[in-house]
């Protein structure tokens, strides 16, 4: 795996583990931190030997939010220094939001993200979870929707994502308000799956990981999670019938299938034969991603 300023990745057992690694900062995201983020994800999808990524924070906290290190003109676009702003890009004198740029990045991941958020996440720390597929909470974590309190506007795609997830009123009064609330109230309105002491968060989604891992065809699984993603945002149950049918039809006769069905009739555990960087077969001739302009 390659290494990063901002991030660690370590892989174990089929499994990735993602360390937002700036703990003197509370993990606070820069353009460092995005640009090594998406690259981990790049490096994640292009290794069959991962089966599903696990994201945290190293310290006490998970991500801190945006670094205020430019103080008031932090979020001004104008005052970047020119290296950031070409790494986010821009169309028609808009430049793309950095988040942003993160959270489609993980929309397309080929492999599950579990989110295992070990203390306070407030601001794209947060809003880059809510593009995450899983997310478990130490009773550390604490989260903030902070935008209006910063004069800003909510972030990385969130206003898509978080009403998927927690439904309309409650995305608008956490943004509305901009408070921070805690693991608990998380859970209780659907955010986060599950709440676990500290020391118990990364073994608890290292679990959640090896069960996918042990279980499952990566093909499928790869399948699987853009099926659900593109889905929430279609217009009519039909172009998820064209595109089951289209995996079906791929899939039935693949070696996975066979030795999924073999597998089970012999009860022992499956060998899938099947690689997501050669063997994931195309469903989506129908579908094409909006662009940026």
């Amino acid at each position: 795996m390659p290494t990063f300023e901002t991030v660690l990745l370590d892989v174990e057992d089929g499994v990735a583990t993602m360390t937002l690694n700036r703990p003197d900062r509370l993990n606070a995201f820069n353009g460092q931190m995005m640009q090594d983020m998406i690259a981990a994800f790049d490096a994640t999808d292009a290794d069959d030997n991962v089966r599903a990524v696990i994201v945290t924070g190293a310290g006490r906290g998970f991500c801190a939010g945006a670094d205020l290190a430019g103080g008031g003109d932090t979020f001004n676009v104008d005052a970047r220094a020119p290296a950031d702003r070409a790494a986010r890009g821009a169309v028609g004198g808009v430049a793309r939001d950095g988040g942003g740029l993160l959270t489609l990045r993980i929309y397309d991941s080929l492999k599950p993200v579990i989110s295992a958020c070990n203390g306070p996440a407030v601001g794209i720390g947060v809003t880059m979870q809510c593009a995450m597929d899983i997310r478990l909470a130490s009773t550390q974590a604490r989260y903030g929707f902070v935008f209006a309190r910063r004069g800003l506007n909510p972030e990385a795609a969130s206003s898509w994502f978080l009403p998927k997830l927690v439904g309309v009123q409650t995305a608008l009064e956490w943004c509305y308000t901009g408070r921070i609330f805690p693991a608990q109230e998380a859970l209780d309105k659907g955010f986060v799956r599950s709440i676990h002491e500290p020391d118990d968060l990364l073994p608890a989604a290292r679990a959640l990981a090896r069960e996918i891992a042990d279980n499952t065809a990566p093909v499928s699984v790869a399948i699987t999670r853009q099926l659900i993603w593109r889905m929430a945002g279609a217009a009519h149950p039909m172009e998820a019938h064209q595109a089951d049918s289209r995996g079906i039809q791929a899939r039935g006769k693949s070696g996975d299938a066979r030795e999924g069905v073999t597998s089970f009739l012999e009860k022992r555990a499956p060998n899938y034969p099947d690689k997501v960087s050669s063997d994931l077969p195309d469903i989506w001739d129908h579908w094409t991603a909006p662009t940026f302009s």
